[in-house]
């Protein structure tokens, strides 16, 4: 389904060399943060000692790789020196970026896909302030692009602004917004859709959800609720539960991702503001600790600014290659 999004032609040439570039200046900060402090600790260097795996281990732990991946990155050298592959210090740099990209190349999870004549439906989840509703018209765009027709479905109904603000998003994308009064039951609202999709023969059905403190348990209760009742009125939907995460917050985005995976079984994050943050290290710590795809990231505000995620893509932006 999602390699509609792959266009072909000279056209999309141009438009990925201007995104990938715009990915290598989003990604600056980190790169300062990681890359260029990795390069100055193993500029001159002669051997790969105790000293060096230290300093090394300090440089990957404050870029936001997290605790795990870490050690993981330096059990691997230590490996590598032990067998006299990694011999010396300017090979640290190669390792580390073709073990990076290892962990960021997720299979996919499994999902039953929806059956001829249903719509695939995406349910989106993530705390306040991470920008999922934006994000939701960007990816009705995508698939609008690819000549699909959309559904957004407004399941914040705790926030007029919110339900107002799918709206605005609907039209900009030229996608359906299916909404009731504010303060309605989600769950309702959910299967009420659901059933004009089918009846509609909607190809894609993206449900928008209320941002949710992931340490709040009624609050994750309910989403569970509204996944409940979204699979008995289609079984076997939602087909996708995307999380959305701010690549800005670094390591509370592990967290969140643990919380919202336990509770529903993520199959795909998207990440967002990676435009100039210092933090986007903290993507491969969550792939690595959680084994969920990157779907999409996003680099800024406009409807074409989120693309489809390429591991190789992001690690040469990350290193600068």
């Amino acid at each position: 389904m999602f390699k509609i999004f792959q266009r072909k032609g000279k056209e999309n040439r141009e438009e990925k060399e201007g995104f990938l570039a715009r990915l290598r200046q989003g990604l600056s900060k980190t790169r300062a943060g990681f890359t260029e402090r990795l390069d100055q600790l193993l500029l001159g260097k002669k051997e790969i000692s105790d000293d060096l795996l230290e300093e090394l281990e300090e440089v990957l732990f404050t870029s936001d790789l997290g605790v795990m991946t870490t050690q993981e990155l330096i059990r691997r050298v230590e490996e590598g020196v032990q067998r006299k592959e990694l011999d010396k210090p300017d090979k640290v740099r190669e390792a580390l970026k073709d073990q990076i990209r290892l962990f960021l190349d997720v299979p996919e999870v499994a999902r039953k896909d929806p059956a001829p004549g249903e719509p695939l439906v995406i349910m989106m989840i993530g705390v306040n302030g991470v920008g999922k509703t934006t994000t939701i018209g960007k990816i009705a765009h995508l698939f609008r692009g690819a000549g699909k027709s959309v559904m957004l479905v407004a399941g914040d109904t705790f926030r007029a602004a919110a339900i107002e603000q799918l709206q605005i998003w609907g039209e900009r994308a030229g996608a359906e917004v299916v909404k009731q009064k504010e303060g309605s039951d989600p769950s309702a609202v959910v299967y009420d859709a659901l059933s004009a999709a089918l009846s509609r023969k909607t190809d894609v059905v993206l449900i928008d959800t209320a941002g949710r403190l992931h340490t709040k348990a009624n609050l994750m209760e309910e989403l569970e609720k509204t996944y409940r009742i979204a699979g008995k009125r289609l079984p076997g939907s939602p087909h996708e539960v995307w999380l959305v995460l701010d690549a800005t917050t670094g390591q509370s985005a592990i967290a969140q991702a643990e919380t919202f995976n336990k509770a529903l079984q993520v199959t795909g994050i998207i990440l967002t503001k990676l435009d100039g943050t210092a933090k986007g290290g903290i993507v491969i710590g969550i792939c690595h600790h959680l084994k969920i795809p990157i779907r999409f990231v996003g680099i800024g505000e406009k409807l074409d600014d989120l693309r489809p995620f390429d591991a190789k893509e992001f690690v040469d932006a990350i290193f600068g290659t």
